[in-house]
């Protein structure tokens, strides 16, 4: 996922205010904390745009699946340790005063059971006293399939199409988008398949208590979305 969108990911998610979040991010951190340290771990990092902010403030790590999304993490923050590993079954000698994962990255992994993994997974990494900050896709409630949408990137010497339509299949959400591409070098098409899972706030609840996290719940976290934030209180 992601092989031939890499290059344009910054330029389609160009509306994104990565600063702003990343601020509203270091907030929530500071009122919850109960770790004298100051080493962040984000996982499904992508591009690096939030660690771009949040280096500011804290010794950052990323954690991502995709190496392309990787690579272009590493160019934007030269000296920042990233790795390459997936979120339900990673495993990092660190262990860290807060670990992300944002911008609905959760979502991916379909399935309630992978859901316990990979917050399990997260919440090993962390010190006692830490902060697990999880992002959530949508709820069943929230998703509304049928609906149709399109983004659109008009610059001198890049144009970009992409449309879609939501579809869903009992609690996965999907979508095909139909991208559009054209470059000096030429114009391409090709189709990327994305598919989330669709988890209730008590089974999002659920997993972080089951790993041994004390959880709260902000219905509007960082973009309205909402976040989850779990506290390690061994």
């Amino acid at each position: 996922m992601f092989s031939k969108t890499a290059a344009y990911y910054d330029k389609i998610y160009s509306s994104k205010d990565y600063r702003a979040e990343a601020e509203l991010l270091i907030s929530f951190i500071r009122q919850r904390s109960g770790s004298a340290g100051n080493r962040l771990l984000d996982v499904a990092c992508g591009t690096g745009h939030h660690i771009q902010y949040l280096k500011e403030q804290f010794t950052v790590e990323g954690l991502d699946l995709n190496q392309e999304l990787l690579e272009i993490a590493r160019q934007r923050n030269p000296g920042i340790r990233f790795h390459l590993g997936d979120m339900v079954d990673f495993e990092l000698e660190s262990r860290y005063d807060v670990v992300t994962c944002l911008f609905s990255s959760i979502g991916y992994i379909k399935t309630v059971g992978n859901l316990k993994r990979a917050i399990h997974c997260m919440a090993r990494h962390l010190l006692p006293g830490g902060l697990l900050i999880v992002e959530p896709w949508f709820t069943p409630k929230d998703w509304h399939p049928g609906t149709v949408h399109a983004l659109f990137i008009d610059e001198p010497e890049l144009k970009i199409a992409r449309v879609n339509t939501s579809f869903v299949d009992k609690k996965l959400s999907y979508f095909d988008l139909h991208y559009l591409v054209g470059t000096p070098a030429g114009t391409e098409y090709f189709v990327e398949r994305h598919e989330l899972g669709l988890f209730e706030q008590e089974e999002m609840e659920t997993s972080f208590r089951s790993a041994g996290l004390e959880v709260e719940y902000d219905p509007k976290g960082l973009t309205g979305r909402g976040l989850y934030i779990g506290k390690c209180n061994l």
